[in-house]
This record gives structure tokens, C-alpha cells and sequence, in this order.
């Protein structure tokens, strides 16, 4: 069965755009396409999607505080900020908002499509040099650190965590089984205290923890 998507973005052009590539995919199809989040609670509710894109920049309420009542009214339902600029601040803004990823309007339509599917399977896809910027602010300067006590196995997963992969990348990266990336990630949010792979970033990018 296809996965239901919703878009918000004030650029028609580019909701009708996404929404006929989202229908033609054959793994996704659109039920909605939105210009602005002033009624994002009623229009979530309705169109009942699997997953939000949302546009960083919108009139009436920016895509950072969509996501925000996202989280607060919809609980895990995951959610990809789109953008046409790559700002730090922007993007960790989105993050500690609860953003499941961060794409560049500019991705091709193929890493589009795979993104929404990482994200779906629990990933935290990122645009390259979004995933670069944030590497970079985690090694940006060392402070003193929480110990959350983490394998380093468990900070290698981590690591590619906040580089966007999914599940099924991990697993084929490390070398072991999907399970086994499944068991390291429950015990990953055990140790940080976090529910999702959002947060576990989110706090990753915050406490610098890979």
C-alpha cells in the first residue's frame, strides 16, 4: 500500500510539482497539498498522512513552529523540513523542533523519494551538505561531555543516525543484521533517555556525543 504524504508550501508551483511526482512514484501518493499551516491540527487530522513535508519558510507560521505543534498534537508522525538554504542555525532550530530530516529543495527527485522512505522506516535523512554542516558542528570545538555510557559501537550507530541513514543502510554498513541495528538503537535511546531517532540527534548534535 502506498504511503500517504501531505505537503505544506506557500509555492504552488511546487506543490503541484511534488504532489504529481509523490502519485507517479508508485510507492507514495499525495492526500494534500497545503499553502500555509494556520489550520495544520484540522488539515493533519483529516488527511490522516503517514509523513509531513513541510517548507521551512511559509506566511503565518514557519515550518519550525508547524513542527513544533506537529510533535505536540501528532506525537511521532515523522516530518522533513524542506529548504532552498543551508543556515546552521535553521537547521539545528528544525532538529530541536523535532524534524525527522532536512532536504534541500534542490535534491534530485531519486534521494527525494529515498528519503521519504528512510524516514518512514525511522531514519533521519539529510541533504549532503546538510549532514556535512552538522558533523562539522559537532566537531566545531570539545566541552565537557555527560557520560551516557555508550558502546562505541552504540556511538558508531549513532553517528550514522545523524548522517540520515536508515535502519537498513546501518545494518549494511556495520556489517550485521537489521535486528541487531533495531537492538542497538532501543538500547541507544535507553542510555540518551529518547524516544525517536529525531531526539536521539537532536541531543547527539547538543551534547556531542559521536
Amino acid at each position: 500500500m502506498a504511503s500517504r504524504i501531505i505537503i505544506f508550501d506557500d509555492n504552488q508551483e511546487r506543490l503541484s510539482s511534488v504532489a504529481m511526482l509523490l502519485n507517479l512514484s508508485g510507492d507514495f501518493t499525495c492526500t494534500g497539498t497545503f499553502p500555509n499551516a494556520v489550520n495544520l491540527v484540522a488539515d493533519i487530522t483529516a488527511s490522516k498522512p503517514d509523513l509531513v513535508l513541510m517548507d521551512i519558510d511559509m506566511p503565518g507560521m514557519d515550518g519550525i513552529e508547524a513542527t513544533r505543534l506537529v510533535r505536540k498534537h501528532f506525537g511521532a508522525l515523522p516530518v522533513l523540513i524542506q529548504t532552498n538554504f543551508e543556515d546552521d542555525e535553521r537547521i539545528f532550530e528544525s532538529l530541536r523542533a523535532g524534524a525527522n530530516g532536512y532536504l534541500l529543495k534542490k535534491t534530485s527527485p531519486e534521494r527525494f523519494l529515498e528519503s521519504l522512505t528512510e524516514a518512514l522506516e525511522g531514519g533521519a535523512p539529510m541533504t549532503g551538505s546538510i549532514a556535512a554542516r552538522v558533523l562539522r558542528y559537532f566537531s566545531a570545538e570539545s566541552t565537557a561531555k555527560k557520560d551516557y555510557h555508550l558502546t562505541e559501537r552504540e556511538k558508531h550507530i549513532l553517528s550514522f543516525l545523524v548522517k540520515g541513514y536508515s535502519y537498513k543502510l546501518i545494518a549494511s554498513e556495520c556489517r550485521i543484521t537489521y535486528n541487531t541495528v533495531n537492538n542497538h538503537i532501543r538500547n541507544i535511546y535507553d542510555k540518551l533517555y529518547v524516544n525517536s531517532a529525531t531526539e536521539a540527534v537532536s541531543l547527539a548534535i547538543k551534547e556531542r556525543l559521536v
